[in-house]
């Protein structure tokens, strides 16, 4: 009895240190791709979080990571075909990190909303009906999970940022945004667990300043 409990806890030890060990390559990977605008490097980034998804298949995280990274890929490519093949990769990801988890979460559902949008900028004229719904629910039903979400209200000041003046958008609209989730993000500070999402504080931080220069000018 005494020796097939040491190998049960052994194998248990075991699938435990398999299961860390996803979080150093992650993380590496992750910054490298978020903090580079260089396309190409941000593709072959994008390619080995899609590679990491794959060897730790079993965390969601890694799924939503290389969904992220498929996502932000398509607002730098040109071509609307590569576009919507990039998106319908992260939706596939995104599907893949919910199946995971059961049931989406706050996270993921801001994921959503971003993959929706990121569709609806490929044609605005023609998505903006369809995909905008989708991201207004996604982003409703994030809040309903979690209303402290720092990267709900970024991804609705970008938004707001990007949206014409004449149509309630620009600089002035969207501060109000940032300015909320920059103090959800000094809450969300001590957070350094690859394996909770807690990107996105530098980004806030490059378009409230924008909203300023905007202001002064």
């Amino acid at each position: 009895m005494k020796k097939a409990l040491l190998v049960a806890a052994i194998a248990l030890l075991g699938g435990t240190t398999q299961a860390q060990d996803y979080k150093a390559p992650l993380e590496k990977t992750f910054l490298a791709f978020d903090t580079t605008m260089d396309l190409k490097v941000k593709t072959e980034q994008s390619n080995k979080l899609t590679l990491i998804a794959k060897k730790w298949d079993a965390e969601w995280t890694t799924h939503y990571y290389a969904a992220y990274s498929k996502a932000q890929l398509s607002y730098m490519e040109k071509d609307a075909a590569r576009r919507d093949a990039l998106l319908d990769e992260a939706d596939k990801e995104r599907e893949d990190a919910v199946s995971l988890l059961k049931k989406d979460n706050d996270e993921t559902y801001v994921l959503a909303a971003m993959i929706a949008n990121a569709r609806m900028a490929v044609d605005p004229m023609n998505r903006w009906q369809k995909y905008g719904e989708i991201y207004k629910q996604n982003m409703e039903s994030a809040k309903e999970v979690n209303p402290d979400n720092p990267r709900m209200y970024y991804l609705q000041g970008v938004s707001k940022f990007f949206t014409p003046k004449q149509f309630g958008g620009g600089a002035k609209a969207a501060t109000p945004y940032f300015e909320k989730a920059n103090t959800l993000f000094a809450k969300e500070a001590a957070v350094t667990d690859i394996a909770k999402p807690h990107w996105g504080k530098d980004k806030n931080d490059y378009f409230a300043e924008q909203c300023k220069k905007d202001d002064k000018g």
